[in-house]
């Protein structure tokens, strides 16, 4: 088992007087870290909650405090795992920290519209919100450090880091993606938006997976569907809102020829992607090796200052006479920008116009080569 380094926020957090509510995809490691942290906490009255099962849910659905505590216990420690699955789970939540305030509840959920939007008002206050990613290279590196990562580097492009995954086969890994990419990944998505129009939603995320590292247009996405453009906003949405994917959007605050309200789509884990697509080939062979290493870096980024409480705004920056940067962080107040390359020998075109735009501002390049000090420095 990896350590994940969500563990030691959740612990700071814990018995605070807050519910400590953990998001993350399907299969990311969510039952398993909670279990984990049960486990720690032994000396104390704990259990652990499914509330996948019918039972589970019909007890906790009833908004009395008396009858919640009945089925509950005398706990200490209260996990209700894919918490998502109660439908009135803000006011059952709501309850349970205002009447027993010395019980620690800490729920998780697959999808942020589905557990955000029902505990984002009652919770108001009370709440705490973590968030839970495949795996990061911190989390592969351990205490072995930048060793321990480049041996898997090749299988993280190609397969992911789904800790279910990342010590497969290859052979296994693509049955266990393959499984996963059908029958759990979009469940929350496809039932929110019923399951007539499942054919839709798939073949949307198969033209995204197709286009990352790419601006998309969500009218040329619509008329390729038969669906008007705010439906695709609103089935991205829902996807993102499932840690399928997520966006990048444009930068922009002097130049009038710069891009504004473009966005690209990035996938958070890329064993996801590539079965979407069914594209497993080695990476000498590909032709979307720069897209790979794009998404591959920006979204180990995302991880990195996540799980380090840094807080930065993330943008692309593009000019309409075609001058771009891959990414760019602005922290107080100060723009670095990245261009990702495969290659070492590639050669970094310093932009003008944006080194000159913001003054103070530079631009580096991340090769395969120099990831580690990106990454996990």
């Amino acid at each position: 088992m990896y350590t994940r380094l969500l563990e030691a926020s959740i612990e700071n957090y814990l018995f605070r007087g807050r519910v400590i509510v953990l998001y993350g995809a399907r299969r990311v490691g969510k039952t398993t870290l909670v279990k984990h942290i049960l486990s720690k906490h032994a000396q104390r009255r704990t259990r652990y909650l499914n509330c996948d099962l019918l039972s589970v849910r019909n007890a906790l659905q009833i908004e009395e405090a008396a009858v919640l505590k009945a089925f509950l216990g005398e706990q200490d420690l209260v996990v209700l795992d894919e918490a998502q699955q109660i439908q009135n789970i803000g006011r059952i939540l709501k309850i349970l920290v205002d009447e027993f305030p010395e019980m620690q509840v800490i729920a998780t959920g697959s999808s942020s519209f589905g557990l955000g939007v029902r505990t984002a008002e009652p919770l108001t206050g009370r709440m705490v919100r973590l968030e839970l990613y495949p795996l990061s290279l911190a989390e592969l590196a351990g205490d072995a450090g930048y060793s321990a990562v480049e041996p898997r580097l090749d299988f993280m492009l190609r397969y992911g880091a789904y800790p279910s995954i990342i010590n497969l086969s290859e052979t296994e890994a693509r049955v266990a993606l393959d499984e996963l990419v059908s029958n759990y990944l979009y469940r929350d998505a496809l039932a929110f938006v019923g399951m007539h129009k499942s054919t839709v939603l798939l073949k949307l995320l198969e033209l995204l997976a197709r286009q990352i590292g790419q601006e998309v247009s969500y009218s040329e996405l619509g008329q390729a569907l038969g669906i008007d453009r705010r439906t695709v906003i609103t089935y991205i949405d829902l996807l993102e809102q499932c840690f399928i994917l997520f966006r990048l959007g444009a930068f922009s605050r002097n130049l009038r020829k710069e891009v504004t309200k473009s966005v690209k789509i990035y996938f958070y884990d890329l064993g996801v992607r590539n079965g979407i697509i069914q594209n497993f080939a080695p990476l000498s062979l590909r032709t979307d090796i720069g897209s790979l290493w794009e998404n591959f870096c920006i979204v180990e980024r995302l991880k990195f200052l996540h799980y380090r409480q840094k807080f930065v705004g993330q943008y692309f920056w593009r000019t309409y006479d075609q001058n771009e940067i891959d990414y760019v962080e602005e922290a107080d107040g100060m723009l670095t920008g990245y261009e990702f390359k495969w290659s070492p020998t590639a050669k970094l075109k310093e932009p003008a116009d944006f080194l000159q735009a913001y003054p103070g501002s530079r631009v580096e390049k991340i090769d395969r080569s120099n990831y580690w000090r990106f990454l996990l420095a």
